[in-house]
């Protein structure tokens, strides 16, 4: 196991404070609590830090970590391609982005058969926003160039992408005024419907028809495309009802607009289907991916087109998609996407995502049935998620001066566990997780919310 002395750990700590931009943290609230925590290794589902402890990651580090940490396969096969060919300049391609490419289209459903590589999620949403309107502009209908997404989702960081996300304040208003031309409708989440739906089909389908209300107001012919996550995670794992994708699909097939999935999260086998968009029997127009598609081994995204929308870009030089990424197809990054995919379907890990998953909800169930602030519990595959409320009865949250996220998220560390805590939350664990382990993160929940509930004074 890889550890350092304290006083290393105090060095790595001071320079991380002093020179590096730790994501989503202010530096002196950091050095207050002795922090950033510091990770060295991993193996499988657990974690280890640089003071040596272990936790088991029930997050997936961000939701990614598919095949889980510590595969040689994957190192080893970067590291060959890095001593083959590590790069070629625009205009030409390479041997793993060629067959990476073959295989993606191979499994993904439909007609879903052209990708267009990018270096993580964000590119790939921002991709997919740019290959929507020059579609439109290549077929005849440039005033096309409008998006609707919905509230509570999240789609990326760069300007595009954070103008279809769905969540209120930060990180918008910091940057503030968004891009125009993008609108928000319901969130289909049938804990908390916007519509008053009592079931999981009545709140689907006055979602999905709040959708194409905004695209009657908008105007038919301004509407670029609908962009959704199958299953959304800021509001913590939103399953929507079966009919809300098939509806979304002909909705955007009535008034000529193109349906976007964006995968980034759910796909590579997170729900118990190599894509979410599977469990509905659905094919959208474009679907945008990362995390999984390497498990986080190297960084690395795409859109993939269905090959009537791919078409379009094809029959003279002026056709040509005119967007580039610098390393998107990088072949060492290639290469470990398609040892990734290879270990996935050798060792069946995305039935192992829906079998697990299927224990891990059965075992949120019955914290449920035992703790009163567990307001909902849901999930596909290995991507569940828990509301915590004050009121069971009026589903009303925990004020902010209880600091519920901050309690859940330091009690589930203290006692092994990495997730980030919330009134909703998202329980993620490696698709390679087993009976045991989620046995342990099971145990570790229900000890903390114990907790948690006797602190707040809420038993």
């Amino acid at each position: 196991m890889a550890t350092h002395t304290g006083p290393e750990v105090d060095a790595l700590t001071e320079s991380a404070l002093e020179h590096l931009w730790v994501y989503l943290r202010e530096p002196s609230d950091m050095a207050e609590k002795g922090e950033p925590q510091i990770f060295v290794e991993g193996k499988g589902v657990h974690v280890t830090d640089a003071r040596g402890n272990e936790y088991i990651d029930a997050m997936s580090g961000l939701w990614l970590k598919n095949v889980g940490y510590g595969r040689h396969e994957i190192a080893d096969a970067a590291y060959a391609q890095m001593l083959k060919l590590t790069y070629m300049p625009l205009g030409t391609t390479n041997e793993p982005a060629v067959l990476l490419a073959e295989k993606i289209a191979s499994i993904t459903p439909g007609d879903l058969s052209r990708c267009f590589f990018t270096s993580g999620g964000s590119e790939s949403v921002e991709t997919a926003i740019k290959l929507s309107r020059a579609y439109f502009k290549r077929v005849g209908e440039p005033t096309r160039y409008k998006f609707i997404s919905r509230k509570g989702s999240y789609h990326g960081a760069t300007m595009g992408a954070l103008a279809l996300g769905g969540t209120p304040g930060f990180p918008k208003q910091d940057y503030e005024p968004m891009m125009p031309g993008f609108f928000h409708g319901p969130q289909p989440l049938p804990y908390r419907c916007e519509y008053g739906g009592t079931t999981p089909e009545e709140c689907a389908e006055r979602c999905a028809n709040a959708i194409e209300d905004i695209i009657k107001f908008q105007g038919p012919d301004t509407v670029a495309a609908v962009v959704a996550e199958p299953i959304s995670s800021p509001y913590g794992a939103v399953v929507p009802g079966p009919n809300y994708w098939p509806m979304l699909r002909e909705i955007c097939d009535r008034y000529g607009c193109l349906l976007i999935a964006d995968e980034v999260i759910t796909g590579f086998g997170r729900t118990g289907k190599m894509f979410a968009c599977e469990h509905w029997g659905i094919t959208p127009d474009i679907m945008t991916v990362a995390k999984g598609l390497t498990s986080g081994y190297i960084p690395m995204g795409g859109a993939i087109l269905r090959k009537p929308i791919a078409d379009a870009f094809v029959g003279s030089p002026q056709a040509a998609f005119k967007h580039v990424i610098t390393f998107g197809g990088h072949p060492v990054a290639a290469a470990a996407a398609l040892k990734n995919i290879q270990i996935m379907e050798e060792e069946g890990m995305v039935e192992n995502s829906a079998r697990m998953g299927r224990y891990l909800l059965d075992g949120l169930e019955e914290l449920k049935e035992k703790h009163q602030i567990i307001g909902d519990v849901r999930g596909l595959g290995l991507l569940c998620g828990m509301d915590i409320v004050k009121d069971r009865q009026t589903k009303e949250p925990f004020p902010a001066e209880a600091n519920l996220g901050a309690r859940l998220t330091q009690g589930f560390s203290d006692n092994g566990i990495i997730l980030r805590g919330g009134d909703a939350m998202n329980i993620a664990p490696p698709l390679c997780v087993t009976a045991g382990e989620i046995d342990e993160i099971v145990t570790v929940f229900d000890k903390v919310i114990t907790q948690t509930a006797r602190d707040l004074g809420a038993e």
